[in-house]
């Protein structure tokens, strides 16, 4: 994932169409110094497992990278309410947090074959499809990084998806899950952050564009949030492992593994269908639909398991003789 993500950035840097992109500009710098650290957090504690604070420390060094060399949020908008430009003694923090979130977010949902890469290939696409989409409205310009980076991280997810399903032959393990979250967080810093309109396909007033990432990827979001109150109630510390994330649940409900990350990926589908079709048609009708097609696999996730059998595989991932 790290050979490939430096791979795409020089090839994008030939490309006439990212040419813009790498001028002028240290942002690439900042994603390849960044990344490299992140990457090294995360391949160190899957060799010999890190404290959390130091684990921590080594996340907030590579955000810190990312802000120093430019790739650092200047608006914040809040749904219903209004713009709010950051202060340039608040945004370092801003976007620090920001990327610590992402990268952990992604990091907690990978916790079977093949889920977290999906869930991130889908997030990605339908965030370069949003990012393209302002850029052909002219919200943000040729020379933001943001829509590229969200690129990468599709094509790195492609990549190794195909050996990461299950039975995974590779794993992604921290390194590559917290790269693939300084991903997704420097591309939704670059463009989010960035775009003073308000932007929707005149739809959705709501959405800015900063609250897009929080749709796309719900599911891991969802999952954290989840898992800090979990762990918070139960009087254990935030970093302490479990095996009450929304796939564990998945798999104790009797979906087996194949269908427990098909359901979370279909929840991604759906979550970025829900940004996608206003912001490009201006038709709000698609709530109905999409309210309908949640609710079904709502109804599906709580009572289809046992309509169907779990094969052999299924049930030793769960620890059922």
């Amino acid at each position: 994932m790290l050979v490939g993500l430096l791979v795409g950035l020089i090839v994008a840097s030939r490309l006439d169409t990212f040419r813009p992109v790498f001028a002028n500009s240290s942002e690439p710098l900042g994603v390849v110094f960044g990344g490299m650290v992140i990457f090294l957090v995360g391949a160190v504690d899957d060799l010999r497992p890190l404290s959390a604070p130091a684990k921590l420390a080594g996340q907030v060094l590579a955000a810190s990278i990312l802000s120093l060399l430019g790739t650092t949020l200047f608006y914040f908008r809040i749904p219903f309410v209004d713009l709010f430009a950051i202060s340039p003694e608040l945004a370092p923090l801003v976007t620090v947090a920001w990327v610590v979130l992402m990268a952990n977010a992604v990091n907690l949902i990978d916790g079977l074959d093949g889920l977290a890469a999906g869930i991130v290939a889908i997030a990605g696409a339908a965030f370069f499809l949003y990012s393209t989409n302002l850029l052909d409205a002219g919200l943000i310009s040729d020379a933001n990084i943001g829509p590229l980076l969200a690129l990468i991280a599709v094509g790195l997810c492609l990549g190794f998806l195909p050996h990461n399903v299950h039975p995974a032959r590779i794993f992604m393990g921290d390194s590559g899950a917290l790269l693939l979250g300084m991903l997704m967080a420097a591309s939704t810093i670059s463009v989010g952050g960035r775009v003073v309109d308000q932007f929707s396909g005149q739809t959705y007033f709501f959405f800015a564009p900063l609250a897009i990432p929080f749709v796309v990827l719900g599911v891991p979001l969802v999952d954290l949030v989840f898992s800090v109150v979990r762990r918070a109630t139960r009087g254990a510390r935030w970093h302490q492992a479990d095996k009450d994330h929304l796939h564990h649940r998945l798999m104790r409900l009797g979906h087996g593994h194949w269908r427990s990350v098909l359901i979370l990926w279909a929840w991604t589908a759906i979550l970025s269908v829900l940004v996608l079709y206003p912001t490009y048609t201006g038709d709000g009708d698609a709530v109905v639909p999409l309210g309908v097609l949640a609710l079904a696999l709502l109804l599906y996730t709580l009572f289809s398991p046992g309509l169907g059998r779990r094969t052999g595989s299924d049930r030793a991932q769960e620890g059922v003789p």
